[in-house]
């Protein structure tokens, strides 16, 4: 059995819902976003093996501010609203969307975005802007096909070849990596790309 990457430490230094009060770091930034209820705080703590790092709720749209989590002193990991339906209106939401994509476009120590979408559903029409968003602003994302647990193989497997005919013509695109916050599936690849493509040293 592979063995699972081990982190040791993580955790939260702030959050923020101001574009003009974004903190400087000097360590490099991992962004996750992704739609509502995409299973972006179970993959988040599935990374740092905790329970409770990233908040989990039944209710979608409850990360309300870009998130900073500091990992084993070596790198940021940015927890970001999510797209698409929440509670609290309108309004709100594309709030979250103006300071998603101001910190997307404008931020520096911003290494690699990891785009996340629901394995169970056809990518959506914000799935399909975030990344020709990407695309344009020239900035490098991962794609993570999620809850895949729920998933048969065959559809895990064409639902990944689905999303990589999507971005077939994408130059920013590193992969298409399928994903359970349950079994743990893609978990040591996720890290080993964050390593290669955001930390770049041989630090674990």
């Amino acid at each position: 059995m592979k063995r699972s990457a081990i982190i040791s430490q993580a955790e939260f230094l702030l959050g923020v819902v101001d574009k003009n009060k974004f903190p400087v770091f000097e360590l490099p930034e991992v962004a996750f976003i992704g739609r509502s209820n995409v299973g972006k705080s179970s993959l988040i703590n599935n990374i740092v093996m905790r329970k409770n790092l990233a908040k989990i709720s039944s209710e979608p749209g409850k990360t309300r501010e870009i998130n900073f989590f500091e990992v084993e002193n070596k790198w940021l990991l940015v927890d970001m609203p999510g797209f698409g339906y929440a509670t609290i209106g309108k309004a709100h939401r594309e709030k979250w969307a103006t300071l998603n994509y101001f910190y997307l476009e404008n931020r520096d120590n911003l290494k690699l975005v990891c785009v996340l979408i629901d394995g169970r559903h056809d990518p959506m029409p914000t799935d399909v802007a975030l990344i020709e968003f990407l695309e344009n602003i020239n900035r490098k994302y991962l794609i993570i096909v999620t809850k895949c647990d729920k998933l048969s193989n065959i559809n895990m497997f064409e639902r990944k070849q689905q999303i990589e005919h999507l971005v077939i013509f994408c130059k920013n695109c590193i992969e298409v990596l399928p994903y359970s916050s349950i079994s743990g599936l893609g978990r040591n690849e996720l890290i080993g790309i964050i390593k290669h493509n955001a930390v770049k040293e041989n630090i674990y």
